[in-house]
């Protein structure tokens, strides 16, 4: 049976996802990326401090519990396969057909916020095209650690065959739930607190690749049981409430800082409002969201789509409109996110269309 609260939570979680890079794009809290802000304070930049703490960590755990379920359905050599061409295709090939946009208008961005070209003028163009490429990975660092992730929950399968290592998680109680919550906070100290710009540093803290193979695997091995979705919907209004408490308090004491560094991410304050919101999501979706409509079907359907092509679209009009228009934030903001949310969908269903191209960027065979 199809758990529609799980679809919608998914979907909903991509939504925030655009939205916050919408934010992000022109934040000038010292966060790596975007293009730069307006000056002054920028209050609208609070969104970041509201949904970076957990949005990621929740599409990492939902990936693990849908994981969890495919592999109920398919042997392991054929969700390695599907997986494969959903998730390493798009976050390969799918760089030199589509993301090259994303490289590109990331380099000008770069250009603008420096003052000074990045490549040399004699550099040829098929060079600078493997660049923009390669730089151009944007969001889909996500769908290259779910790949790596895949391979471990296989190696799992393969030596725990009786399963019996997810029927002791499936035991557990409402305190030890609220307890796994430390195995974040461990988590959060593998990342590197003054990453070496000559190195790999800066790379590891955005892939944060042992970070977030915790909630995958907790989703995996822990959120996939029907109990626990049972205990977390009795307890979700209560859950919700303290993180709404924890977000305000975190986002009014922080505001100002770099809500991506190490330091940041390692507060136990961060640690419990990412905690308490992931498990109130869960909880309110899967008691008052398991129901379905043609929007939500369809955007179940499009969710990933949407999510691999939309960094595509911020790029190119949020760079255009800072840097060749004098329209107000205000109206920056606003048109940026209209043009996210509805260029998006259109592009995704553009694209699904094209043979091969869909395969590339997509994972579409047909």
């Amino acid at each position: 049976m199809r758990k529609h609260w799980l679809d919608n939570l998914r979907w909903v979680t991509v939504l925030s996802v655009l939205f916050y890079h919408v934010i992000y794009f022109y934040n000038n809290k010292g966060v790596f990326g975007g293009i730069g802000g307006f000056g002054g304070e920028q209050y609208q930049d609070a969104v970041m401090y509201v949904l970076y703490p957990w949005f990621m960590m929740l599409m990492f755990l939902v990936a693990g519990i849908s994981s969890r379920y495919s592999l109920e359905k398919l042997f392991s050599k054929q969700f390695f396969s599907s997986r494969t061409r959903k998730l390493l295709v798009p976050a390969t090939l799918g760089l030199f057909v589509l993301q090259w946009i994303t490289g590109y208008f990331n380099t000008l961005g770069a250009e603008y916020a420096t003052g000074a070209s990045i490549f040399p003028e004699e550099m040829p163009v098929f060079i600078k095209y493997f660049i923009y490429s390669i730089s151009g990975i944007g969001p889909l660092w996500f769908v290259q650690d779910l790949w790596l992730f895949s391979i471990i929950i296989v190696l799992i399968r393969k030596f725990d065959k009786k399963d019996k290592l997810w029927q002791v998680c499936g035991k557990i109680g409402f305190i030890p739930i609220l307890l796994l919550g430390l195995l974040l906070y461990a988590g959060s100290f593998t990342l590197i607190e003054n990453p070496r710009a000559e190195s790999l540093d800066g790379l590891l803290n955005l892939y944060k690749p042992l970070n977030y193979l915790i909630p995958f695997l907790m989703g995996y091995l822990v959120f996939s049981h029907d109990k626990v979705h049972e205990i977390l919907g009795k307890y979700s209004i209560y859950l919700i409430s303290i993180a709404v408490i924890l977000g305000g308090v975190l986002t009014i004491t922080t505001f100002g800082q770099d809500n991506t560094s190490p330091q940041y991410l390692q507060s136990p304050l961060n640690i419990a409002y990412a905690w308490f919101m992931i498990l109130g999501l869960i909880g309110v979706f899967y008691r008052y969201c398991n129901q379905t409509n043609r929007f939500a079907t369809y955007m179940t359907k499009s969710s990933f789509g949407l999510y691999v092509v939309h960094y595509v679209v911020i790029a190119s009009f949020g760079y255009m409109m800072k840097v060749h228009t004098s329209l107000p934030a205000f109206a920056i903001y606003a048109i940026l996110t209209v043009a996210v949310f509805v260029l998006s969908p259109i592009l995704n269903e553009v694209l699904r269309r094209i043979p091969i191209v869909r395969y590339c960027v997509l994972g579409i065979k047909k």
